[in-house]
């Protein structure tokens, strides 16, 4: 059975990004990360030993589903994600958010808190995951005053 339909003849403007997806090596390492970081609430989980997975969001919404079907390290060699995002409201956020991660001892990729390009007002700070998977919390605005990268670059770009 098929549901009605309107023709679209164009792309898809009404979609807006979902949940990510996430291979990872160790299931509870991940959940254990991510709730730490971000504070996010188990939502489903299988402990099924061949068919491990867990869905992780905040008030009953999904953010992040975490797949246990990988080996080794996320890998920049190849292709795929480069990173994943979380957007917060204001620089002061993505301050407590960079003192949230020195508490927990995860080492930032750069040592400060920077703007995605010279001249730009949008920003943050990047940190990798348990299994390497780059990680960014940013902000839109209220960070053209802070210095950026000296070869002029993307700091989510290259790293």
């Amino acid at each position: 059975m098929s549901l009605p339909t309107e023709a679209a003849s164009g792309p898809l403007t009404i979609a807006t990004t979902g949940h990510v997806g996430l291979n990872v090596t160790d299931l509870s390492r991940s959940i254990r990360f991510y709730q730490d970081v971000f504070g996010f609430e188990v939502l489903a989980e299988s402990e099924k030993p061949e068919r491990r997975y867990a869905f992780l969001g905040r008030d009953g919404n999904l953010v992040l589903t975490l797949w246990q079907q990988s080996t080794g390290a996320f890998d920049a060699a190849r292709p795929g994600l480069h990173h994943l995002a979380f957007d917060v409201p204001a620089p002061r956020d993505v301050e407590a958010a960079s003192a949230r991660l020195a508490d927990l001892g995860v080492p930032l990729i750069y040592d400060e808190i920077l703007p995605h390009m010279p001249g730009m007002s949008s920003g943050g700070i990047f940190f990798a995951d348990p299994d390497g998977t780059r990680v960014e919390v940013c902000t839109a605005s209220g960070l053209d005053a802070l210095p950026a990268l000296e070869h002029g670059e993307p700091s989510c770009g290259f790293f």
